[in-house]
């Protein structure tokens, strides 16, 4: 058996100002009609011997992951949130851990939730061979065939050939698909000289990032190699609990672990790494011309996303979200709008957007952390208006979905029903609301809202008051919704 363990952390600044810090690139339909997670839970399909994944992601993120699961069909056997931050070592470490808690010893495919394959036919025949090399007892990693002397990435460097077995639990041997090496050594991401050295000698791979091997192995070696990040994964374990679909790791005991990737922690330590070559038009769209090279072209070379209008553009990639966007006479441009923000640049320095992010942040602008919606287990909400004053917000909740009994303080709340038929709870009277009817809430209010349909309900709520920040809202009777 062999157990995916998805890794849906991190922020993608790169590909502002459409990855925000609450929604990553991971979650977002970058190259067809499906997100990057969706992507990476959809190329397993088919595949011999997987079992449900684990998905781990930070805590703001839970609902979009669940979510992006439930419209795929897919029930991952755990949610798990992560409070803070630790790189991959210690989310490996939770992985392993918990794929072990049921006395069970399966094989760990760890994925990044952000990649794009193309090939996979021959993805699947590489990961066969990986589940049979991982089966002897090796720590595998992938590397990437390097195709251009990128300076973006991590490379490792070959060590002597390793035999790949004939046969194994997930399939035969993809004979001319990929070659089985030691790990020579890591190296950090190179200069452009360095990088074309590289690539000339043959002798050196991408770090993909993505692994294998089986779950008792990762936590040998990391009791070896890494004492203290184990132990404080255990404890965050043990001391965790579960929370409706989700895992919740103790913040105090995971927070305490020292940040480290699985490759410094790990890989680069152990004596059973191996690395198998992996060349099936990998990318890990770290920037906009990444997108733009990666993409489907039309006659100009352009890439056009969304409502977009072009007059003699060549070479460009545009991408709308929210209005028509119309350009003329651009060459080799990124153009990409949003509902409250637009970025123009050229495509050779589609890296430096790195560095609005950083004056963002600084500024500490509700645009390098937030989109206008905002998802929740019942549903969405999209701020339309953000004033001082007020807020005019509209509010879809799915079939079935209610939001937590609250109220405010400092706030008052108009909801006016436009589609389908609403209960809401309002100081203990129920009631329904049906299209183009309304209701009040007044501050210190306690109420609810719920969707008893079988179709999605769309509100458009108004706030007033004094103080509209979301940090304004007091749960009741214990509800752990929102």
């Amino acid at each position: 058996m062999i157990v995916p363990v998805i890794l849906a952390g991190g922020s993608g600044t790169r590909l502002w100002p459409l990855s925000r810090n609450l929604h990553p690139k991971q979650f977002l339909n970058l190259v067809d009609d499906q997100t990057l997670l969706q992507n990476t839970l959809a190329r397993l399909d088919g595949l011999a011997g997987m079992a449900a994944p684990i998905v781990l992601c930070n805590d703001a993120h839970r609902f979009i992951v669940s979510e992006q699961c439930r419209v795929m069909g897919k029930t991952p056997a755990a949610i798990v949130l992560e409070p803070v931050g630790r790189n991959t070592a210690p989310a490996v470490a939770v992985a392993a851990l918990h794929a072990r808690a049921e006395g069970k010893d399966p094989l760990l495919l760890v994925l990044p939730a952000d990649h794009v394959i193309r090939d996979v036919d021959r993805y699947h025949r590489i990961l066969a061979a990986g589940a049979n090399l991982a089966e002897q007892g090796h720590l595998i990693t992938f590397g990437i065939v390097p195709q251009t002397p990128e300076t973006g990435y991590g490379y490792i460097e070959k060590g002597k050939p390793l035999a790949l077995p004939a046969r194994g639990m997930a399939g035969p041997t993809p004979q001319g698909v990929t070659e089985a090496v030691a790990i020579g050594r890591f190296v950090e991401k190179p200069d452009l000289v360095t990088a074309e050295g590289y690539l000339a000698s043959g002798r050196y791979c991408w770090n993909s990032g993505m692994f294998l091997f089986r779950a008792s192995a990762m936590i040998a070696e990391l009791s070896r190699h890494a004492p203290e990040i184990l132990g404080a994964c255990r404890l965050a374990l043990d001391k965790g609990r579960a929370d409706l679909d989700f895992f919740r790791l103790d913040a105090d005991a995971f927070g305490a672990c020292p940040s480290d990737s699985i490759d410094y922690a790990i890989m680069e330590k152990t004596d059973t790494g191996a690395m198998l070559t992996f060349d099936a038009g990998w990318d890990d769209l770290g920037s906009w011309e990444a997108l733009w090279q990666v993409g489907e072209k039309n006659e100009e070379n352009n890439i056009l996303r969304g409502d977009v209008l072009v007059h003699d553009v060549s070479n460009s990639y545009l991408r709308s979200s929210s209005r028509l966007l119309a350009a003329v006479g651009l060459t080799d441009c990124i153009v990409v709008e949003t509902a409250d923000a637009v970025l123009v640049s050229p495509r050779d320095r589609a890296q430096d957007v790195k560095h609005l992010v950083e004056a963002l942040k600084a500024q500490d602008r509700d645009e390098v952390r937030v989109h206008r919606k905002i998802y929740r287990p019942w549903g969405e909400m999209d701020n339309l208006v953000i004033d001082p004053a007020f807020r005019l917000r509209r509010i879809i909740i799915h079939p079935g979905g209610r939001m937590s009994l609250q109220k405010h303080f400092n706030r008052a709340e108009h909801w006016v029903v436009v589609k389908g038929t609403a209960l809401v709870t309002r100081d203990g009277e129920q009631f329904v609301l049906k299209t183009n009817e309304s209701t009040y809430i007044s501050p210190g209010t306690a109420h609810r809202l719920e969707n008893p349909g079988q179709i999605p309900v769309e509100i458009v709520e108004v706030q007033s008051g004094s103080f509209l920040d979301e940090t304004d809202v007091v749960r009741l009777n214990g509800d752990t919704g929102h």
